[in-house]
């Protein structure tokens, strides 16, 4: 299963840059508004905590190690809060840069930098959600293709029969 060890890896260093990145856009969002009540700007902390978390979450979990995968209930969580704010973000746009996804007239500097910056914001977190979502599901087949069912023999010759075949 070395596959899935660097595809772990793989989907962690995702889930860091990922989030590295929506937490820079948005802090700079949250330090431009720096006087605002943080009851305006909570769905920015809000990502902004999330962001966070899955920062922490990633590097401690980036290593290879077979425990890795048991955390599949974590990542599923992260995921949901990932989807979230990218829900939350997307509300708050209500369109002033058009379509969210279309990246037509957008710019790295000028006119369209701030729909620019708010658009890799949100797409960045969409990423992130969907990687946390595959970590999940990795996780998830990882511990089904490792853990025996409960009612298997103690001889530990089990062998799991296939949905498909009848003990017919």
């Amino acid at each position: 299963m070395i596959l899935a060890d660097i595809f772990s890896m793989i989907l962690r260093l995702a889930e860091l840059a990922f989030a590295a990145i929506v937490a820079g856009l948005t802090g700079k969002y949250l330090h431009a508004t720096e006087g605002t009540s943080a009851w305006d700007n909570g769905r920015f902390i809000y990502t902004e905590v999330v962001a966070g978390l899955s920062i922490l979450l990633a590097i401690i979990w980036l290593f290879p190690f077979s425990g890795s995968f048991i955390h599949w209930p974590a990542d599923f969580i992260i995921s949901v809060m990932w989807f979230v704010a990218f829900g939350l973000m997307v509300n708050w746009l209500n369109g002033a840069c058009g379509y969210v996804f279309d990246w037509n007239g957008v710019a790295l500097s000028g006119r369209g930098q701030t729909c620019g910056e708010w658009k890799a914001d949100i797409a960045f977190a969409f990423l992130s959600a969907i990687c946390w979502l595959v970590s999940a599901l990795l996780g998830i087949y990882w511990v089904r293709r490792h853990t025996a069912p409960a009612h298997a023999p103690a001889t530990g010759t089990y062998h799991r029969r296939r949905w498909y075949r009848s003990r017919v």
